[in-house]
C-alpha cells in the first residue's frame, strides 16, 4: 500500500490550505489597500465606517461574483473530467495569479485596479476548484467517514483563512516599502500546493458527456428528487449570506470600533477561523461517522447568540475574541453537515453538477450578504446594529428551516442526549445500506430504544410502534413527526395485516423501517422470543434484513430494572450504551437465525464494557459504604457481621497477610465457606492477588498436585477446620494457620482498618493492603481446578474481566437486591460458589455460609432463622432437602437454582408441590466462569406474561453469551431442535488451562470453547443437555446416551431421589456395552428392566441385567457432580472380566 492509499485526503488537504491561506490573504492586502487609500483624509466616525464599509463590500464581491458566475462550470469540469486532473490545472491557474499579483504590486504599490483583477481572477480560481474538491471527497473516503472527512477538510481550511486572514495585513505592514515582497511569499505557498495537488489518488471522470446544460438539467432533476437536497441548498444560501454579511462586518468593526491597526485587523477574523475549526473537529467527533444534521438547529442558535451579544453590547478586544469563538464553532456545526449532506445525497454521476448549482446559488447569496452589509452602512446603521440585524435574520430562518424540518430539532434533541445523559458507541453502522430500503431488526430494552437508534443512524427511520403509543395525547405529536406506522392487535387480524402491509409499502419506497420483533420491552432482562410480524413485511421483497443489538441498555433509568421504568437513579451519568448493526441477512432468514445474530452481536458488545469496568473488590467496596450497617455475612461463628465489619475484617486480613503473600501472585486457600472463607477471598482481590480455593474433597495427593501447578508457597487454612474435616495437610507449602494470624491483630489494627474503610479512597486502600501494580480486567482473579468428573483436574485461568462479565449478566436476569438473603452452601473451590460470592456481594446481598450442604437439619434451621429467599444447590442435595426439610422452614423462598447435573421432572414436580416455588435450572462449566444459561423468574402483570424459564431446559443464554449447536465432525451449525455439540463464546471465557496450552488449544476453536456436552437449542433460545459427548457409548456403532437411559431407568423406578447412574465399558463384540450402578435392592432390578421395554426404550438402549451393580452410595465429588472417572472404576473392577459379552 503506498502512502497516498494510505492518508488519500493529505495531498487534498495541503493543496486545499495553500488555496484558502492565498484566498484569503490576497482578499484581505486588497480590502487593506483600498479602506487606507478612502479613507486616508479622514477621522474616526459614522463617516469612515460607512467608507470602510463600502470598500470592504467591493473587494468582497469582486471576489464572489466569478464564484456566483462560474460555479456551473467548475461543476461541469468536475463531472466530465477526473477531478484530480481539474484540481491539478487550477492549481497551475492560482500559480500565474499569484505571480501576477507580485507584478501588479511591484507596479503600483498604491494598488489601482491590477489587484482587483487578480482578486477576480482568484474567484474564477475558487469557483472552478470548489466542485472537484468537495466532489472528489466521497471518491476517496466510505460514508462512515464522509462527516469527519468534510470536517478535517474544513478544519484546514480555516487553519488556512485563519493564518491567511492574519497574514495579509501582517505581510503588508513586514513588506514595508516594497509591498510587492507580500505577494510573492503568497507566490511560493501556491506552488506548494501544486506539488501537494500531484499526491491526490486517482479517480475517474463521472460522466462522458453533456454541458454546462446538463449540468443544470442534471443538478435539477437530483435536487427535485431528493428532498434532503432540497431542504439543504437553500439551508447553505441562508446561512452564507448571513457569514458573508457578518464576515465583512467583522473586519469593519475590527477597524473602526476596536481601533486596530491593519496588521491587527485580522485578528478578529482569525479568532473567528480558530473557533470554526474547533467547531469542525466537534463535528467529525459529534456525528460518529453519520452526516448528523441534528447539529444544524444547534449551531445556528449559537451564531444567534454570538450576533446578539456583539451587537447588544460591543464588547472590548478580550470579550469580541470569546464571541467570535463561539460564532466560529456555531457556524461550523451549520455549514460541515450541510456540505456533507449535499455529498451523501447526490447521486456519484452528478454530484458535481449539485455542488457547483448549489455553489452558485450559494455565492449568490454571498453576493447578496456582501450587498446588503454596504446598503445597510450607507442607509445609517452602525457595526452594532448590523450585527443585530444579522441575529434576527439568523434566528427567523432557523424557525423557518425547522418548520419545514421537524425532525432535525429531534435529531438536535437526540444529538444532546446521547452525548450528555448517554455515551453512544455505534458498532458496525457500514452494514445500513445508504439507499434503498432495509428492515431493521432490534432487541428490546427500554422505552428509548428507538431514540438511541435514530442517533445512530443519519437516514430517517420509519418504526412500527404500538397504537396506544402513536395515538396518545402526549406522545401523537411527536409520533407524526417520526412518521411511525402504527399497529394494534385490538382491531384484529386486519388491522395488523393492515399496518404490516403498510411496512412493506415503505421498504418498496426506499424507506428504513424498524420492528422490535420482541414485541415488547423485556421485563425480564433476557431476548424475549422473536415474533413473526417481520417475516411477513419482508416476504417477497429482496430488502436485506439488518440484525440490531443495543447493548447497557438494561439498568438505564427507561429500562425495567428494579422493577419499574423511569423511577430510580441512573448507575452513572452519562450512561454508556453500544448499538451495534449486524451484516445485512437476506430476506428469506427465519425468526431464529436473526434472533441468533441478534444476541451474538450483543456478545461481541459486550468485550466493549471492559474499559468502564473495575477488578472484583470495588463494587463490593462500594456497595458495603452505601449501606455500612446492613447484614452482610454470617455463620455458625459469627451470626451476625454489618457490612462495616466484613470490610473492616477484610483490611485487617489483607494487611496482616501482606508479608506473607509477598513476592507471590497465586496464594493458596483451604477454607470452608463461611465468613473467614469469603473475607479472605475478597481481601486477596484487594491485595492484587489470584486465590486459589484448594479442593479439599480430592485428598492429599490432589491438594499437593494443585499446589505444584498453581506453584503456590502458602496455603492459609484453619485448624478447626482440618480437624473437623480430618484433612491430611499437604507437603511442600508453607501453612498460615487463621487461629495464629488472629492472635496478632490488635486494637491499633482494628482502628486503623477502620479509617480505611470509611475514608480512604479505593486505590489507596488497594496500596496499603499490597496491590501496588493496579490490578487490571485481564488479570487473574482466581484459578479453579476442574472437578476431574471426566479427567485429570486442570487449572483454569478465570480473570476479573471474565468473571466480572458472568456476574453482570447474571446480574441482568436474576434480579436480587439488599432485601435478599442467600444460603452460601456451595464451596469456594466450586466455579459457581466462588462466582456467587461477588454476585451477592455486589448487591449488598446479606450472605449465610454452611460448611456442609449434606447438614440437611442446619439447612432447613438457617433457611428458617435467617428468613433465605436465595438457595442455590445441585438436584443431589434438593432430593434430601425435599425428604427432610419443612416447609415452614423454606417458607420465605423465591429463587431456587439448580446445576452441576440434570434436574429430574419429578424433583421439580415434587419440591413445588411441597414448597410452594420451583426450582429452576441453569448450566455451566468452569471455563465460562462458569455459568453459561439459565431459566429466570417469569414476568407476569396485567396485560403481560413474559417468558423466561422453560421446563426441561437449562434456560437461556445469559446476556454476553453467545452459544451453537454444531456437527461434532463438520462444525456446521444445525437447525433448532436438531442434538449437537455446544459451542459457548463470550467474556466469560477462561484465559486457559493453567501451564496447558496444548489442552487450551484442544478446547479451542476459533474463539468457541468446546463444551464436549450434547444439547439442543429450540427457536425460542431455550438450552437444553442431552449428555456430555464422552457420556455416550458407541454400541454396534450406534450412540447411546448414558444420560437418556438414567431417566428412563429413574422412571421406572418411580422414585425421585437418582439411585441410578449408568457408564460404559469395553466390549470386544459391540465395542462398548452399558453398565448401572444403583443402590436399590437387587430384587427390584428385573421388574425395573422389563418396564425398560414396555416405555419403548429402544432394545440397544437397554442394560443387560447381569450389568447391574449395587453399591451402598453413587460416587459423588465434593461439588455435588456425579464422579464419572470413579463410576466407571467401580464398573471395571466389579465387571471387567464378567461382564456379559
Amino acid at each position: 500500500m503506498t502512502q497516498d492509499e494510505k492518508h488519500p485526503l493529505r495531498g487534498l488537504l495541503i493543496a486545499q490550505f495553500c488555496g484558502a491561506f492565498n484566498d484569503n490573504a490576497w482578499k484581505l492586502m486588497v480590502a487593506l489597500l483600498a479602506i487606507r487609500q478612502a479613507t486616508a483624509q479622514m477621522a474616526p466616525g459614522p463617516e469612515l465606517e460607512t467608507a470602510a464599509q463600502t470598500q470592504t463590500a467591493l473587494t468582497f464581491i469582486i471576489f464572489t461574483l466569478p464564484l456566483v458566475l462560474l460555479s456551473l462550470v467548475g461543476g461541469t469540469l468536475a463531472d466530465r473530467l477526473s477531478k484530480r486532473t481539474v484540481i491539478i490545472a487550477i492549481k497551475i491557474v492560482e500559480v500565474f495569479l499569484m505571480s501576477a499579483g507580485t507584478a501588479a504590486l511591484w507596479l503600483n504599490p498604491d494598488g489601482g485596479i491590477l489587484p482587483l483583477i487578480v482578486l477576480c481572477g482568484m474567484g474564477v480560481h475558487s469557483a472552478l476548484f470548489s466542485p472537484s474538491k468537495y466532489g472528489v471527497l466521497p471518491e476517496l473516503i466510505p460514508h462512515e467517514r464522509l462527516a469527519a472527512g468534510n470536517g478535517l477538510l474544513e478544519m484546514w481550511t480555516f487553519a488556512a483563512i485563519l493564518l491567511g486572514t492574519a497574514a495579509g495585513g501582517f505581510l503588508l505592514q513586514a513588506a514595508g516599502d516594497q509591498l510587492w515582497l507580500a505577494p510573492l511569499a503568497l507566490a511560493a505557498l501556491s506552488l506548494i500546493g501544486l506539488i501537494a495537488a500531484f499526491a491526490i489518488p486517482q479517480v475517474s471522470p463521472a460522466r462522458a458527456t453533456g454541458g454546462v446544460g446538463s449540468t443544470i438539467r442534471g443538478a435539477w432533476a437530483a435536487i427535485q428528487s431528493e428532498r434532503m437536497l432540497r431542504l439543504a441548498i437553500p439551508g447553505e444560501i441562508f446561512f452564507w449570506t448571513i457569514a458573508s454579511l457578518f464576515a465583512q462586518n467583522v473586519l469593519v468593526y475590527a477597524k473602526a470600533v476596536l481601533h486596530l491597526s491593519d496588521a491587527l485587523s485580522g485578528l478578529p477574523l482569525t479568532v473567528l477561523s480558530v473557533g470554526i475549526g474547533l467547531g469542525a473537529m466537534l463535528v467529525g467527533r459529534l456525528s460518529q461517522n453519520r452526516v448528523e444534521y441534528g447539529l444544524i438547529p444547534l449551531g445556528a442558535t449559537g451564531v444567534f447568540l454570538a450576533l446578539a451579544l456583539l451587537g447588544a453590547l460591543t464588547p472590548p478586544l478580550a470579550g469580541t475574541f470569546l464571541v467570535m469563538g463561539l460564532l466560529g464553532i456555531s457556524s461550523a456545526f451549520v455549514f460541515v453537515p450541510l456540505n456533507a449532506i449535499l455529498q451523501w445525497k447526490s447521486p456519484p454521476d452528478r454530484r458535481g453538477a449539485v455542488i457547483s448549482f448549489s455553489n452558485t446559488c450559494v455565492f449568490t447569496g454571498i453576493l447578496l450578504g456582501s450587498l446588503a452589509g454596504g446598503s445597510l452602512a450607507n442607509a445609517g446603521l452602525s457595526t452594532s446594529s448590523i450585527f443585530l440585524a444579522t441575529a434576527c435574520f439568523t434566528i427567523g430562518g432557523t424557525a423557518w428551516a425547522l418548520w419545514l424540518l421537524p425532525d432535525a430539532f429531534l435529531r438536535l434533541v437526540l444529538v444532546i442526549f446521547t452525548n450528555t445523559f448517554y455515551r453512544l458507541r455505534i458498532v458496525g453502522q457500514d452494514h445500513v445500506p445508504q439507499t434503498g430500503g432495509a428492515l431493521l431488526v432490534p432487541n428490546h430494552m427500554s422505552f428509548v430504544d428507538g431514540f438511541l437508534l435514530m442517533a445512530a443512524v443519519d437516514r430517517p427511520i420509519r418504526f412500527v410502534v404500538d397504537a396506544a403509543y402513536a395515538t396518545h395525547p402526549v406522545f401523537k405529536r411527536l409520533m407524526t413527526a417520526m412518521n411511525v406506522i402504527p399497529i394494534s392487535s385490538a382491531g384484529g387480524p386486519r388491522v395488523i395485516l393492515q399496518a404490516l402491509r403498510s411496512a412493506g409499502q415503505a421498504l418498496d419506497d426506499g424507506e428504513i423501517v424498524c420492528i422490535f420483533p420482541e414485541g415488547q420491552i423485556t421485563r425480564t432482562g433476557t431476548l424475549l422470543p422473536f415474533r413473526r410480524g417481520f417475516e411477513r413485511i419482508v416476504k417477497g421483497r429482496t430488502v436485506p434484513v439488518v440484525p440490531v443489538h443495543l447493548d447497557r441498555i438494561w439498568g438505564s433509568i427507561f429500562s425495567f430494572t428494579n422493577g419499574r421504568f423511569v423511577g430510580k437513579w441512573p448507575e452513572r451519568v452519562p450512561y454508556p450504551v453500544t448499538v451495534s448493526f449486524g451484516t445485512p441477512q437476506p430476506s428469506s432468514t427465519p425468526a431464529y437465525e436473526l434472533r441468533r445474530l441478534v444476541r451474538e452481536l450483543g456478545e461481541t458488545a459486550w468485550y466493549l464494557r471492559k474499559a468502564d469496568q473495575e477488578t472484583l473488590h470495588c463494587p463490593v467496596v462500594r456497595a458495603w459504604r452505601r449501606h455500612p450497617f446492613t447484614f452482610a455475612l454470617a455463620d455458625s461463628s459469627r451470626p451476625h457481621v454489618s457490612a462495616l465489619q466484613a470490610l473492616i475484617g477484610t483490611i485487617v486480613l489483607a494487611r496482616i497477610l501482606r508479608p506473607h503473600w509477598e513476592g507471590q501472585q497465586h496464594v493458596g486457600l483451604l477454607l470452608p465457606p463461611s465468613v473467614a472463607g469469603a473475607l479472605v477471598n475478597i481481601a486477596a482481590s484487594l491485595s492484587g492477588k489470584t486465590s486459589v480455593n484448594l479442593n479439599y474433597t480430592v485428598g492429599r495427593t490432589g491438594l499437593e498436585s494443585a499446589i505444584a501447578q498453581a506453584s503456590i508457597k502458602t496455603v492459609l487454612t484453619s485448624r478447626q477446620f482440618i480437624e473437623k474435616a480430618k484433612l491430611e495437610i499437604p507437603q511442600g507449602t508453607t501453612i498460615l494457620w487463621l487461629e495464629d494470624l488472629a492472635k496478632t491483630i490488635s486494637g491499633g489494627n482494628k482502628f486503623v482498618a477502620m479509617i480505611l474503610a470509611l475514608f480512604a479512597p479505593i486505590r489507596l486502600l488497594e496500596r496499603v493492603c499490597g496491590q501496588i501494580r493496579k490490578t487490571g480486567m485481564d488479570d487473574l482473579a482466581t484459578i479453579i481446578f476442574s472437578s476431574g468428573s471426566t479427567g485429570e483436574p486442570k487449572g483454569v485461568m478465570l480473570s476479573h474481566f471474565s468473571i466480572n462479565s458472568n456476574v453482570e449478566g447474571a446480574s441482568q436476569v436474576i434480579h436480587i437486591s439488599n432485601a435478599d438473603r442467600a444460603l452460601g452452601i456451595l464451596p469456594f473451590f466450586h466455579s459457581f460458589g466462588y462466582m456467587l460470592l461477588w454476585f451477592y456481594l455486589r448487591h449488598n446481598t446479606g450472605v449465610v455460609f454452611h460448611p456442609s450442604p449434606l447438614d440437611v437439619g442446619a439447612i432447613g434451621e438457617l433457611c428458617s432463622r435467617y428468613r433465605i429467599s436465595l438457595l442455590v444447590a445441585t438436584p443431589t442435595f434438593l432430593q434430601l432437602y425435599q425428604r427432610r426439610c419443612t416447609p415452614e422452614q423454606f417458607s420465605t423462598l423465591r429463587v431456587i437454582i439448580t446445576g452441576a447435573e440434570k434436574l429430574p421432572m419429578r424433583l421439580m414436580q415434587s419440591f413445588q408441590e411441597r414448597f410452594g416455588v420451583t426450582p429452576v435450572e441453569g448450566y455451566g462449566v468452569t471455563e465460562c466462569a462458569p455459568v453459561i444459561a439459565a431459566n429466570c423468574p417469569d414476568f407476569r402483570a396485567s396485560g403481560f406474561f413474559q417468558v423466561a424459564s422453560r421446563r426441561g431446559t437449562v434456560g437461556q443464554p445469559l446476556p454476553g453469551v453467545s452459544v451453537r449447536i454444531v456437527d461434532p465432525d463438520s462444525y456446521a451449525i444445525l437447525p433448532p431442535g436438531t442434538p449437537g455439540m455446544l459451542l459457548v463464546k463470550g467474556p466469560n471465557l477462561m484465559n486457559g488451562y493453567l501451564g496447558r496450552k496444548d489442552l487450551t488449544d484442544k478446547a479451542m476453536k476459533d474463539g468457541w470453547y468446546i463444551t464436549g456436552d450434547i444439547a439442543t437449542l429450540d427457536e425460542d433460545g431455550f438450552l437444553s443437555i442431552t449428555d456430555r459427548l464422552s457420556r455416550f457409548s458407541k454400541i454396534g456403532g450406534e450412540m447411546v446416551p448414558h444420560g437418556r437411559v438414567e431417566e428412563a431407568l429413574q422412571q421406572a423406578a418411580g422414585g425421585d431421589m437418582q439411585v441410578f447412574a449408568v457408564t460404559g465399558i469395553p466390549d470386544e463384540k459391540k465395542g462398548e456395552q452399558l453398565a448401572v450402578l444403583h443402590t436399590l435392592d437387587e430384587a427390584q432390578i428385573p421388574g425395573i428392566v422389563a418396564k425398560l421395554a414396555e416405555n419403548g426404550l429402544p432394545n440397544l438402549f437397554i442394560p443387560s441385567r447381569a450389568n447391574f451393580i449395587k453399591v451402598e452410595t453413587l460416587p459423588v465429588l465434593g461439588t455435588g457432580k456425579m464422579d464419572l472417572r470413579g463410576l466407571k472404576r467401580i464398573a471395571m473392577e466389579r465387571l471387567g472380566g464378567s461382564a456379559e459379552r
